[in-house]
This record gives C-alpha cells, structure tokens and sequence, in this order.
C-alpha cells in the first residue's frame, strides 16, 4: 500500500504502452535483462521500505532495487547474497567459497578492503542490524531459506542508518501468512561434497502468525582445508491486535563449529596448483568455530497520533574463535560479544501551505561489547604466549528526520538530516607489556538533498546529493607500532555523493534504471602490510575519487522468456595518497574493484511448470595492490539451471540441475589486497554440479 503522501504522485499505468520497436531498440542496444513475469505477463509496480519511508520504487529519488522471493529460491542454493544479487548494477561479489572470511560485498567501491565480513554496507535483517556499530557487518546467521524480499540502497545512507559510506542491504524475511504449503522440505547435493538440507513450517491462527525455517550445510571445499559445517534457524512469531497494530518476535540461531580457511595464493602456486591450500594454512589447521544467537522484539502501531509508529529492540550472543592461515605469530584469535539495542522511528504526513509532505523521526542506539583474546603461536600452530586480553566496547547513538514534499504533481523534493555519536572504548586487561586502554570518539552530521521529476506517469528524473561517514573498526583501529589499544594516526573517512538517474518503463514489459555518480572521499580507510608481519594494517588515504556509470534492465521478452541485465563501469582512483613508508600512489586505481562488471540472466519458464535459466557474468580485470604492480585477470563465467514443479494431491514438488561455471574458466574468487607475502590469490572453483529437491505439504 503507497503511502498518503504519495497520493498526489503520478505512478505506473499499466495500460500506457510505448512501441514494441521502441522497446526492443533500446534493450538491444544496451545489450542487457529480465526477472519473472507476473500472472498476466506484466509488470507489477514495487514498493520500497529501505530508505525508512515506504514508496513506489519509481518514486524514490535515489538507486534503490529489490528482489523477491522467486528470484532469491528457485533454482538457487541460498548459501550466499551474491547468489539472488547479481542482477542489482553497482553490485560486486568476492570470497564466496571461503566460508571462514565470508562473503565480501562492494557498492560503488565501498567495502572492497574488508580483509573478512562486510565492510561499509549497513545490513539489516527484519529491522534488526546485523551491522556493529564499529560498523563490521557478518553475513553467515541470515538464512536465505526464510527471505522473502531483499532491498539494497546504493551509495552513502548514513542520512538514513549511520556509519555506512556504501549503502544499505535490507533482508525480510516471512511470517508465514501467506505460506501455502507447510512444512515444505528441501534436499540439495553437489560436487565438492556439497549438501544441504532446509525446512520451513508457518500458517495462520487468528491473530497469531508464525513462519520458522531451519537449515543444515555440510561442505568440503575444492580447495585443501576449505571444509564448512554450518546450521541456523529462523523463527518468527507474530500477534495481530487489530488492523494497525502488532508484535513481532524474531529469534535467530546459528552454530558453525567448521569453516576452515585455506588462505590466499602466491601467483606461482596459483599457476602450480590452484586446489591447494597455503602451506602456513596446512600447518595450523587454519579457521574458524563460531555461534550466534539472537532474539529481537519489534512493535509497530500504525495509527499513533496520526501516523505509524515502530519500535524495536534486540539482543545478540556471539562466540567465535580464529585460527588465521599463517605461523610463527600473533593468529590464534577470539571474542565473546554482547551486542544489543533500541530503535524507534515515526512516520506521518502534513500539508504545510497546501504542500503534501511525509516525514520521518527516530532514533536509535546500538552496543557492543567484546572480551576478546589473541595468541602466539609457533611453527606447528601451537599456542605459545598470549599477547592480547582486552574488553573492546562500541557504542553508536543517532537522532535523524527526513521528509518528502510533493511541490507539484510533478517534482517531489526531499531532506534528510541525521547526528551520529560513536564511542570506542579498550580496557587492557593484559598490561605486562604497557596499559594499551583508551578511547575514541566521533560525532559526526550526515546531510542529504534530493529531487525528482515526473517526465510522464511511467518515467522519472532524480538528483540528490548526500554525505556519509565511516568510522574504523576495532580490527582496523589495531596500531601497527604495539600489540593492542588505537593507533592514534587513523580516523573516520569522509564521503560526498553526487548522483543523477533515471527510471522508468516503456509499456508492460521493460523497466529500466541508469545512475550516475560521482564520490569523493576523504580519509579513506585502506589496508597495508609489510614483511615480518602478517596481519593486515589500516592507514587513511587522503583523497579518493569514484566515478561511475549504473544501468539495469529488466524485459519480459515473450509471455515464457525474460531477461535481466545489469552494468557497472566505474573509475575509482587515488586522488592524493602517499602510504606511511613514502610511496606516491597517487592517480592509481583503488585495488580488488574491476572496472567494468556485466551480469545477464535469461529466464524461460513454461505453463506445465518447467524452467530454465542461464546467467553470464563478466568481471574485468583488478590490481591486488595499491601499487597496481600486480594485475588480476578478467574473466567470464556461465551458470546453468533448469527445473520443474509439479502441483498434485495438494503438494508442491520442484526439482532442479544446476552448473555452476559451465565452461570451466579458471579465474580468481577472491582478491586479498595487498596481502603480506605476495599471498593475494584465492582462486574459485571450475565446473561444478548441483541439484535439489523441494517437496511441500
């Protein structure tokens, strides 16, 4: 349902066609793609909650997109984001075969450096952030089973969510309500001793609500000492008073006790052997046991004081322990964390001097605290002296507004203002080698401006331009002159968003986007090492600059075939940059982020239930080192999938084939920047087979 605010706004016409010519022309053209049609064969206008205030998707003046629960299952494993992502343009996916670090996501270059985890991307799951407020973010307690819907922000959100300079990946997941097969149960197998099993269960009773899914992965990796075990489960319980008003209860579990990590490459075992494993990773059984839990609380109200009011509330355990792939040295690593918080927004709607505006208020805190340990160890991966004891705590507090005004039935004009305060605290419980406690704190102002234009019902012109922050973490505060406590050289980065774009549609059946932007940031955060030390270091950049180029197509070609495409060109640079040893990498290329990136999926489905798919990716070429002296392949790769369902005796059953890399290209999955050693290579698997199963009741 679109908001009142948005009552005045044109929006999509179902039965205002442009030339099938026009349309054909123009997807030819710029060579690009297609998600599932609807029942009738067209277009369904979408709906964005992401930005904090709910709008047609043609009606955001920003690159927003989202996907459902189609394009997130079928056919797919749900291992990894990357898998139902790939159509979103400004989009860059590594390290999805290393379960230990986890699955690395870029937007328009942000969160390339992160060594491990998500970096400079807020992400949320049903409201509830998954991202710290030292601004670290994991991805392995989501569980695709239960997604319904995921809706990514592209670009600077801190106007919107805080310390983020890259965007926003916002996970829904189902309550059930309109589950029509309980309990559904799926089976998956593959090659490289890939196997998978999943559960979902939900219905309706009244008022009450309830969806619960579970899932159990057990891997060996085509590489040496990549073997994973993980389990998780989702459940959502959700109690209806009346029309307006509910609560929602969300508990999440994940226990993974095998990850193993076989490290990075030099370019000559690369060449010699790309399934093995690093020998410093061999030798002290390199990776990670670690699990989460957590339980959130979420009010919503949605006739309070004339508008609609949430309020959530969650807290989270986590276990972990790390073993990195290298020795001698300082890799046996650990915490015990408590993260927690409150959150509340309001939105409503006003006419001020005949004007229809729409607002939103809130504010939010979030907290860590992590006791965490890290260990020498020798040659053999035995523990030999502990050289780090130290409780970590993080604190983000933020008060924020935003507002659309609809100026005419044309132009809607929008605001956003946020204040951010985060606190960094160590307390040095091992002090035989000096007292490393200390603090840091940030307050920071984000801004954002923004207008868009109704040339007609179906097409639309943005421009906004906004402001982000992005604080180190702990693991980047680490000094690279001690053992523990902030290393008083590094600060916040900060980033300027300029963006221009359209969307739209010509008829029924082809939606396009195209965004233009360009970022400067200063103080950029990025990563270093040097020899005799392996760990990864973090040093500010003075300036960096990012121009690109995002376009999107989606075309239902015939009543049974759509396509979808999305490219990115992007130029990201050293401005000004001279590293802690001296060296002028000024005008270089940001490392680990490809210049040009092109995804193409057709999607042919049939009336008796079968389906096929075929998706290229195209990823051009990267240089792993601030130097740009040691250059990374392009490559091309092809996926296949096809499938059927079947509907009888009230039971839904779909079974699928899959290969992955269909051609065998050898290429890189993973690029670890300006890793020590010349160790920057993680390589990503050659053909390979899957098949599942899903049988629902």
């Amino acid at each position: 349902m679109e908001s009142a605010a948005m009552s005045a706004h044109a929006h999509f016409d179902p039965h205002c066609s442009a030339s099938r010519s026009r349309a054909l022309f123009l997807a030819a053209s710029l060579g690009l793609a297609v998600p599932a049609p609807a029942d009738d064969g067209a277009m369904e206008p979408i709906v964005i909650t992401a930005p904090r205030m709910e709008r047609n998707l043609l009606d955001v003046p920003a690159a927003v997109d989202a996907v459902d629960r189609e394009e997130i299952r079928s056919g797919r494993r749900g291992l990894t984001l990357d898998e139902s992502l790939q159509r979103i343009p400004g989009l860059y996916f590594q390290n999805q075969y290393n379960f230990a670090q986890g699955l690395r996501i870029s937007t328009r270059g942000f969160g390339a450096r992160a060594p491990f985890g998500i970096r400079g991307i807020r992400l949320r799951v049903d409201g509830f952030p998954e991202t710290l407020p030292d601004g670290q973010s994991q991805t392995d307690a989501i569980d695709l089973e239960s997604a319904e819907r995921i809706e990514v922000i592209r670009g600077p959100a801190a106007v919107a969510y805080g310390n983020a300079a890259g965007g926003v990946i916002d996970v829904t997941t189902a309550d059930g309500r309109d589950m029509a097969y309980s309990p559904t149960i799926s089976a998956q197998g593959g090659s490289d001793g890939y196997a998978k099993g999943g559960i979902r269960a939900g219905g309706n009773n009244g008022r009450w609500a309830y969806h619960i899914s579970g899932s159990a992965l057990r891997f060996d990796g085509f590489r040496e000492q990549s073997r994973a075990q993980r389990d998780r489960v989702n459940a959502k319980v959700t109690r209806s008073f009346d029309g307006q008003r509910e609560l929602q209860t969300v508990l999440t579990l994940m226990d993974n006790p095998v990850a193993e990590d076989p490290g990075g490459l030099t370019a000559e075992r690369l060449e010699r052997d790309r399934s093995s494993a690093a020998e410093g990773a061999r030798k002290v059984d390199s990776g990670q046991d670690a699990s989460q839990q957590r339980l959130g609380v979420r009010w919503r109200d949605g006739d309070w004081a004339g508008g609609a009011l949430t309020v959530r509330s969650f807290y989270s355990h986590r276990d972990f322990e790390q073993q990195l792939p290298f020795s001698p040295g300082p890799s046996l690593l650990g915490y015990e964390r408590d993260f927690f918080g409150l959150g509340t927004e309001f939105t409503s709607s006003v006419r001020v001097a005949d004007v229809p505006v729409q607002y939103t208020i809130g504010g939010e805190a979030d907290r860590q605290i992590d006791d965490r340990f890290r260990f020498d160890v020798d040659g053999g991966g035995t523990p030999t002296a502990q050289v780090a004891d130290e409780r970590q705590q993080a604190t983000a507090s933020g008060l924020f507004a935003q507002a659309d005004l609809g100026v005419t039935d044309a132009l809607d004009l929008s605001a956003g203002l946020r204040f951010d305060r985060v606190r960094f605290a160590i307390d040095d419980e091992l002090t035989s080698d000096g007292d490393d406690s200390g603090s840091r704190r940030f307050d920071e102002t984000s801004g954002s401006l923004g207008a868009l234009y109704a040339l007609s019902p179906d097409h639309r012109l943005y421009a906004n331009i906004s402001t982000a922050f992005e604080t180190p973490t702990f693991t980047e505060f680490a000094d690279p002159d001690g053992t523990g406590g902030f290393n008083p050289a590094i600060e916040p980065q900060q980033a300027l968003n300029r963006e221009i774009g359209a969307r739209g549609r010509f008829g029924r059946d082809l939606r396009y986007q195209i965004a233009l932007f360009r970022v400067d940031v200063d103080d950029e955060i990025v990563s270093f090492s040097f020899e005799g030390n392996e760990r990864d270091f973090y040093e500010n950049a003075a300036e960096t600059r990012r121009d690109g180029v995002e376009l999107g197509l989606d075309w239902i070609a015939s009543e049974r075939l759509s396509i979808a495409a999305a490219w990115t060109w992007s130029d990201y640079r050293f401005e000004r940059f001279v590293d802690r040893e001296g060296n002028d990498f000024t005008g270089n290329r940001l490392p680990g982020l490809p210049e040009h990136k092109l995804f193409i999926e057709a999607d042919w489905r049939a009336a008796d239930g079968r389906y096929a798919r075929a998706g290229i990716r195209y990823v051009d070429s990267v240089y792993a080192d601030n130097a740009n002296e040691v250059p990374v392949d392009d490559y091309t790769t092809l996926d296949l999938r096809a499938g059927r369902v079947w509907g009888a005796a009230g039971r839904r059953v779909e079974a699928w084939f899959g290969i992955d890399n269909a051609t065998d290209i050898d290429h890189v999955a993973n690029v670890r920047v300006n890793a020590s050693g010349g160790r920057f290579f993680e390589p990503a698997p050659g053909r390979t087979f899957v098949a599942g199963l899903e049988v629902g009741f």
